[in-house]
This record gives C-alpha cells, sequence and structure tokens, in this order.
C-alpha cells in the first residue's frame, strides 16, 4: 500500500496570499476543520510544507 498523510486544515485562509488559496484548493481543503488522506508523493508533501503554518497533519 501507499504511504499516506492526512492534513487538516486549523487555521483561515483569509487574509493570506491567492498562491496559498490556491495550494489549499489543490489539496481539496475549503473550509477550517476540513480533512483529507492524501498520498505522500514529493509534489503533495510541497504543498503541506507551502501551507504548513495553516494545517496540521495527523497522525496515526
Amino acid at each position: 500500500m501507499a504511504e499516506t498523510i492526512q492534513v487538516k486544515l486549523v487555521r483561515s485562509p483569509i487574509g493570506t496570499t491567492r498562491r496559498v488559496r490556491e495550494t489549499l484548493k489543490g489539496l481539496g481543503l475549503g473550509k477550517v476543520g476540513s480533512a483529507r488522506v492524501l498520498k505522500a508523493t514529493p509534489e503533495v508533501r510541497g504543498m503541506v510544507r507551502r501551507v504548513s503554518h495553516l494545517v496540521a497533519e495527523i497522525k496515526d
């Protein structure tokens, strides 16, 4: 099975740049509290790193 990571949006993107908001949209995170299970590819990890101040990585 491929490695996955679970991320949750914990802070509002209001006041952030357009690039950050589009990154969140690309990750599938819309509302505060929303969570997604994503494949741990280098691209996804880079997106999570870009918005790390708004999301939390949930450990199993």
